[in-house]
């Protein structure tokens, strides 16, 4: 006759869901929402939850306005997302609108644009020109467009830039 294993206790479910935590946190940086998600995922209880990421964010491995500051930084420099879209990747990872406006405080728009119109030359660069450039242009608008500029700064500086480059290249 097999005897079952009792039901493990809360302490145990709180020591189970902490380990997880940190196994998730190994692999890379996470939100509050993030972790709270993964544990609702495998059945802890919220209070369990809420306990162990309190916990974890006391201790200071859990921290929505440095993760925030990360991914910005990161983004930014790698990716060349603009402000717009920051905001929705944040607001998509859980991250609080007060967080988000504090991390995003700090960019400028002269430095967004300016990084608007690094990628636009960068790209121009592999573009074979020709008398017709609506399909470049069409290509670049589209390129600013999926990291997040508004339609005036993709409009403004693809044309800046196309006309540049093709003063650039005729000399």
């Amino acid at each position: 006759m097999t005897t079952s294993c009792p039901p493990p206790s809360i302490s145990d479910r709180e020591e189970q869901a902490r380990i997880l935590c940190l196994r998730l946190l190994t692999a890379r940086s996470r939100t509050r929402a993030q972790l709270f998600g993964q544990l609702a995922k495998r059945g802890y209880a919220d209070h369990v939850s809420e306990r162990v990421l309190d916990r974890l964010a006391a201790v200071g491995l859990l921290d929505d306005n440095d993760f925030a500051e990360q991914w910005v930084r990161s983004r930014r420099a790698n990716v060349g997302k603009s402000k717009r879209a920051l905001a929705a990747d944040l607001r998509a990872k859980g991250i609080d609108s007060e967080v988000i406006t504090t991390v995003l405080a700090g960019i400028d728009p002269a430095v967004e644009r300016e990084r608007a119109e690094q990628l636009v030359r960068t790209r121009l660069r592999r573009e074979v020109l020709s008398e017709d450039d609506a399909r470049v242009s069409r290509r670049l608008m589209a390129m600013l467009a999926r990291r997040g500029y508004s339609q005036t700064t993709i409009c403004e500086v693809v044309v800046a830039e196309l006309a540049a480059e093709r003063e650039r290249r005729r000399v």
